[in-house]
């Protein structure tokens, strides 16, 4: 007669082999994933055809849907041909797999400003939700103070443009802008 207390060992050592190489492969995969998007990106960008380089990074996007490379040349070649409906469609692709990608929100925001004629309470949604995931981003700030004083909304305004001009030591071109705004405002 067989010892079933033998077998338990090789039975529990087994069921952790399994786990680890459960775990294990799926890394695997997604390694294999992004060095494939990576590769498709690569290519994309020495290419002279537009039209193919687009469909590769596209390519590049459902391969590794989290790789910022393919997202960041898919919206620079849409905003170079003023297309910013699809400026929009690329940064709200990579939301999905990214939610608290702040420049994916600020690009968004720039797009729909950049409509003709802007969308501007669009565009407040995004520069909104980009101050809320980095509340030291002047730029959102200084965007929100705007759109705010484009809309009347003075008081609210005020508050995002002083953010703006008092935390941009470190950018002078969100300070100016700011402090232009705030002086059309008569607030300086």
């Amino acid at each position: 007669m067989r010892d079933r207390t033998a077998l338990k060992p090789l039975t529990l050592v087994a069921a952790l082999i399994i786990a680890l190489a459960s775990v294990a492969f799926p890394a695997r995969a997604q390694d294999a994933n992004a060095a494939k998007a990576r590769a498709l990106v690569d290519a994309a960008i020495k290419m002279t055809d537009s039209d193919a380089a687009l469909k590769q990074l596209w390519q590049a996007t459902e391969v590794d849907p989290t790789l910022d490379d393919a997202y960041i040349y898919l919206g620079l070649y849409y905003n170079s041909r003023s297309d910013f409906a699809n400026v929009v469609k690329v940064y709200q692709k990579l939301l999905k797999y990214q939610p608290k990608q702040v420049s994916a929100y600020l690009n968004i925001g720039e797009a729909y400003m950049s409509f003709s004629p802007p969308r501007a309470d669009d565009a407040l949604v995004n520069y909104r939700k980009a101050y809320e995931l980095d509340p030291r981003n002047t730029f959102a700030a200084l965007r929100i103070g705007e759109i705010l004083a484009q809309n009347g909304q003075r008081g609210e305004a005020l508050k995002y443009l002083k953010i703006a001009l008092g935390e941009s030591a470190k950018n002078p071109t969100v300070a100016a802008e700011a402090e232009k705004t705030l002086k059309q405002m008569g607030a300086l």
